[in-house]
Order: C-alpha cells, then sequence, then structure tokens
C-alpha cells in the first residue's frame, strides 16, 4: 500500500509539471479562448444593437416622416412623470425594456412640470436601452387660464366630492388632462418625432412582442392604436358632449366621411355612449394632433374651461377626435399587448398570443360591464374571438 501511494505521487507530480509546460508554452492561446468564452457568456445584450442603430434623437423634425436608415421608425416613448415617481417609472421602462424595447433601442422623452432631479435622470439612463431626453413643461402649458371662474371651478368640485369621485378635487390631475389633451406634442422633445407610445409610472406589460408597433402603424397608416377601451365617468365630462356638438355645428368639414361615430354614440350622434380608449397607453401619430381639425376642437373645448369646471380627461377628448376626425381604417386595437395599469388591465385570448403571456384573460376588463371591448367590435365590423363566450361577464 506504502509502495502504491508512492507511485502514485510520483505520477501525479510528472502529470503536473507537464501540465504547467503545456500552459506556458500555449497560454496566449488559453487567453483568447477564455475571451472568447467571456464575451459570449458575459457580454452585454445590447452591445451590438447599440453600435447598430441610429439616434433617433439627432434627426432633424422637417424629416420625421422619413425611414431611419437602421429600418425603425422615428418614434419615441413618452412619459409625464414628476420626480417622486422614480421607483414607479423605473418599473415601467424595466418592463418595457424587457418585453420589447432591448431589440430595439427606441428613444424615452420624459417630461415634467420642474426640472426632474438628477437621481431620476441617472436612474432611468440606467434602465433605458435607447436614448433619453428630459424636458420641462412651459409654465404656459400647466397653469389655469384666467377666464375661469374659481367660485364657480370651485362649488363644481365640491359637487364631484359629495358623489365621490376620483380626483374631484385636484387641480393638478386637470392640469394633467389639459396639458395631455393640447400642448404635450407641442413640446420640442416630442414634436420632432412621427409617432410615441405613451408610459405611465407604475404600468405592466404582460406579453413578449415579436414585432415593432410602430412600424405596423407606419407600415399599415394607421393614426391611433390602443389596448383598453373603458366607459367614462358621466359626471365628470357632463358637458363634453354638447361642446362637442356645438363645434361640429360650426366646423362640420372636419367631421371625416369614413368616421367611427358609431363607437361612440348609440344614437348617431345625439348623446356619447362615454365609451372612450384609455389613453394611459396609447401609440399614436404625433401630426393627428397638430392637423386643423383637432386644433381647433381643442381650442374650442378649451375656451368652455370644461378641464377645470369639471373633470375632463384627455381620454375622452382624445378619443372622441380621433373617432370623429380620422378614417375609422386608420385605429388599430393592439391586442397583442397584455397590459396593466392599476386597477384595471388587458389579456389577450388567443392561445399563440396568450403562450407569449404572463396573465390570464380573466385578468382582463374586457369583458365587464365597464369595458367598451364589445362595442368596439360591433362599430368596426370585427368577429369576436373564438372563444369569447368563456369569459363574457367575468
Amino acid at each position: 500500500m506504502i509502495l502504491y501511494h508512492k507511485k502514485f505521487k510520483r505520477v501525479f507530480l510528472v502529470v503536473s509539471v507537464i501540465a504547467c509546460l503545456v500552459f506556458l508554452r500555449y497560454r496566449n492561446d488559453f487567453r483568447g479562448i477564455l475571451s472568447v468564452l467571456e464575451a459570449s457568456v458575459f457580454k452585454n445584450p445590447f452591445a451590438d444593437h447599440q453600435t447598430k442603430y441610429f439616434d433617433i434623437a439627432s434627426l432633424p423634425s422637417s424629416e420625421r416622416s422619413q425611414w431611419l436608415p437602421d429600418g425603425r421608425v422615428n418614434a419615441a416613448f413618452v412619459s409625464l412623470a414628476r420626480n417622486n415617481d422614480l421607483r414607479d417609472m423605473v418599473q415601467s421602462v424595466q418592463r418595457l425594456e424587457r418585453r420589447f424595447n432591448h431589440k430595439y433601442h427606441y428613444p424615452w422623452v420624459f417630461l415634467n412640470d420642474e426640472e426632474f432631479n438628477e437621481e431620476f435622470k441617472s436612474r432611468i439612463n440606467e434602465t433605458a436601452s435607447g436614448p433619453v431626453e428630459f424636458g420641462v413643461i412651459p409654465k404656459e402649458h400647466w397653469q389655469m387660464p384666467e377666464t375661469v371662474d374659481r367660485d364657480k371651478m370651485h362649488d363644481n368640485w365640491e359637487k364631484l366630492k359629495n358623489q365621490n369621485i376620483l380626483y374631484a378635487d385636484s387641480e393638478s390631475y386637470r392640469h394633467m388632462c389639459r396639458f395631455e389633451s393640447g400642448f404635450f406634442y407641442r413640446h420640442p422633445l416630442v414634436k420632432k418625432y412621427e409617432y410615441y407610445w405613451r408610459v405611465e409610472p407604475s404600468v405592466d406589460f404582460w406579453c413578449d412582442l415579436d414585432f415593432d408597433p410602430f412600424a405596423y402603424m407606419k407600415q399599415n397608416d394607421k393614426v391611433y392604436g390602443f389596448t383598453i377601451t373603458v366607459s367614462e365617468y358621466t359626471e365628470t365630462i357632463a358637458t363634453l358632449w354638447e361642446n362637442t356638438r356645438n363645434f361640429l355645428k360650426l366646423h362640420p368639414d372636419t367631421l371625416h366621411p369614413n368616421n367611427s361615430l358609431n363607437f361612440i354614440s348609440d344614437d348617431k350622434g345625439r348623446t356619447y355612449n362615454n365609451c372612450h380608449f384609455w389613453s394611459n397607453f396609447e401609440i399614436a401619430k404625433v401630426d393627428f394632433w397638430e392637423s386643423d381639425a383637432y386644433a381647433k376642437y381643442f381650442d374650442h373645448l378649451d375656451s368652455s374651461n370644461g378641464f377645470f369646471y369639471e373633470r375632463w380627461g384627455d381620454a375622452p377628448v382624445h378619443s372622441i377626435a380621433a373617432a370623429l376626425f380620422t378614417d375609422r381604417e386608420s385605429i388599430h386595437f393592439f391586442n397583442e399587448i397584455g397590459y396593466w395599469h392599476p386597477s384595471s388591465g388587458h389579456c389577450p385570448l388567443d392561445e399563440p398570443t396568450l403562450a407569449k403571456c404572463e396573465c390570464s384573460p380573466y385578468d382582463s376588463i374586457d369583458h365587464n360591464g365597464w369595458s367598451c371591448l364589445n362595442k368596439y367590435y360591433d362599430a368596426f365590423d370585427i368577429p369576436y374571438p373564438a372563444n369569447w363566450h368563456l369569459y363574457k361577464g367575468v
């Protein structure tokens, strides 16, 4: 046994010496192999794309409708946020990057009514895979018009409070709705893009996307894209439709001949059925809001001060405008984009799409009484999904 151990030690020593000599002789080759392995295993997954993709932010606004040299669309994600939204905003960016943008590196635009602090900028820059720009909203776009009767306004707010309406007496919420209705697209950081995708803090994206929604919009001449459609609280928009009808009487030429009035009205325009696209998610063409029809419409609404006397949201304003002033064929339902905004979500029904998602159709608002998706299917003559009946009323 002792002789065996001595023999083993001698063999081990010889093998070790040979191994050392081989390593010294070929160490440069080993280093090369290791560097290749390290690069393939630990490399930044976005590195190739960072060198490949064109910097959209550098494109002159006069060229915004062109396809980019790398095949992408001139588009960006646009977020309205404040410094104290940092944690929730990072969450939203992370989730959209993971589901989609890590493959495309579209830029991000963040707007605030005050300067973003360095912590916000740093964290967002670390999280986003594309270029990031931060902008401040002009004071005149975030202040109450002088024509607002404040006594009347506060009396109306009190009535909404008594009805337990969300944001009943919130002035900042009303500034946000007015800004998103009539000013965001005028900001220099936004107007240079052809399309935008609105992203809010605290949202989630449930499905992996294997296509580019911006490219889909451009290739198919789409103007407005949505993923959730619901009914608005009547109390918050008491005179919105009345003001809309008055506008159409003054400007009948703004009504598109192939409009989708039948989606937002059940009686050929006499009343509004409160259906709207939930604008906390929207993918849309910037120049639609710059159009003569929409500019006149917003100015007409704004002159009534309904954003402050009542609680007009940008969602019904955008939706009514899209239904009246665009071709119905230019509105698109992004069923493939599973989406969650606090309190409500959309999860696809069809199995091939659902296989790419982390959600259940039972998570969708699409099938309950608040949803207007059934009205959308009917108004646009779109067949219901084959398994729709399984979730109806959920």
